[in-house]
Order: structure tokens, then sequence, then C-alpha cells
């Protein structure tokens, strides 16, 4: 690399931290505060797509960064902003973005946001957002979930505007270049890696128990069949030893006539 590439690379990673700042300190109090419903699905999010990062490392998952892009026409060293909730990046190596992640130095882009919108909490102009998604980054896909109405949109970026994804013969709603789907199931957005629902913990601890509770049976049964065994080849053994003391009382009993 150049000196001149690493310059510029170094200027616009100062701009753009300078950037990061400045949208931490425009921030109102409003937006570090959460509802239940968002933190709720954030961490079911968070729990099921990260069984997917754990065997596709290239699937790579964030949430609430700052995503930092420079606006045609306008200043570089002011670039636009905005923080989904959480995003799915693809790309073979792990990213490491700290403070925000800024497109310009990075090789990837998000090919999935996720945001969950709570009107009794308005954290973020979903609206704007929605057109930064569509206009500016160019996400493929936008999954949109409204806890309080039970509202669930995926749109699909098509010939430059998104269009609402339509539900499959399982009723979920597809993201095939992640291979996932995603549903509403007992209130919250639940995921399906090809074709597969991903377990949350509580499900796989629950699971894990299920199988520790048929393998203890099974030992169980596996310990009375072993005592029935040996109790049955002591009884096998005495009946022989007393086959074996009647032959001898005959023997002696015919002798003796």
């Amino acid at each position: 690399m150049s000196t001149v590439v690493e310059l510029n690379r170094d200027r616009t990673r100062l701009a753009y931290d300078r950037a990061a700042d400045r949208y931490l300190q425009s921030l109102p109090l409003e937006h570090f505060m959460e509802s239940t419903d968002q933190s709720t699905q954030c961490a079911i999010t968070v729990e099921s797509l990260e069984l997917v990062a754990a065997i596709r490392p290239e699937f790579q998952v964030f949430s609430e960064l700052l995503v930092l892009y420079p606006v045609a026409g306008e200043d570089e060293s002011r670039p636009a902003g905005v923080v989904p909730d959480s995003m799915v990046v693809l790309w073979p190596t792990p990213l490491a973005p700290l403070r925000s992640f800024n497109t310009p130095l990075q090789q990837a882009r998000p090919t999935l946001v996720l945001e969950y919108a709570a009107p009794s909490n308005p954290r973020k102009d979903y609206e704007d957002n929605r057109k930064k998604y569509e206009s500016d980054l160019k996400v493929p896909y936008y999954l949109i979930f409204e806890p309080e109405k039970q509202k669930l949109t995926v749109l699909q970026l098509e010939r430059g505007r998104y269009v609402a994804v339509k539900p499959n013969d399982a009723g979920r709603l597809a993201i095939p270049d992640l291979e996932l789907e995603a549903a509403i199931v007992d209130r919250w957005v639940r995921f399906w890696y090809q074709g597969k629902r991903l377990p949350l913990p509580g499900e796989m601890q629950s699971q894990l128990k299920a199988k520790d509770d048929q393998l203890a049976a099974s030992r169980a049964e596996v310990q009375e069949s072993r005592k029935a065994e040996r109790e049955a080849v002591a009884r096998a053994a005495a009946a022989d030893a007393e086959i074996a003391r009647l032959r001898d009382e005959l023997k002696k009993a015919k002798h003796s006539g």
C-alpha cells in the first residue's frame, strides 16, 4: 500500500472518529432507554444468529453499532450515520469495527439490518432509517418488527426500492442470501436456518436436560438389568449346587443299599 493511500485512510479514520463523537454527543436521553420488548427481541436475535455465525465464520453479527458512510456531494469529513438494532455482514475474514462501522474503511457492507420499533418508546426515526438503508447504503434486506402491533416485515431491495417479502409455503419470510427465514412465534421473531428453527439458550438447556434425564433412565435400566442378570446367575448357580447335592445323596443311597 502506498504512503499516499495510507495517509488518506488515516485521515478518513480520524474524520470518522470525530463524526462518531459528534453523533454520540447529539443523542437525546431517550435514545438510551430501551423498552423490555426491544431488549428481549434484540437478545433473541443475537442468540439465534450467533448460532449461524458459529458454523459460518463469514456470517458476522453486530448490535447497536453506528454505521457511518459518505454522502455524495457532501463534505467527506462529515459522514451520515445510522444505527440498526442488529445487522449481519458477510465477509470471509473477521471484521473488527471499534467505535463505528466506517464503510470507506471496510471491505464489506451490511447484508441485513434489523430494527425493533416501539411507538411508545421512540428511540429512532424509523422512516428516516429506512431511507438510509434503501437509498444510501442499499442494504439488500431490512427486517422491522413492531412488538406492540405484533407485525413483522421483511423488505428486499429490488431495482433500488424496497419490496415486501411474501410468506413462503411455511408461512415464514425468507432471506435467501443468508439461508434464513423469520416468523413470529409466541410474540417474538424467531429465525430458521436452512429450514431448521434456531433454538434459544433456554430451549437448548431444556433439550439438554431431557437428554440427560433420558440417559439417566437408560443407565438405571441397564443397572436393573445387570442386577437381575446377576441374581439370575446366582439362582442358577444355587440350583446347580442343589442338583449336585441331590445327585450325591442319591449316589450314596444306592451304595448303602
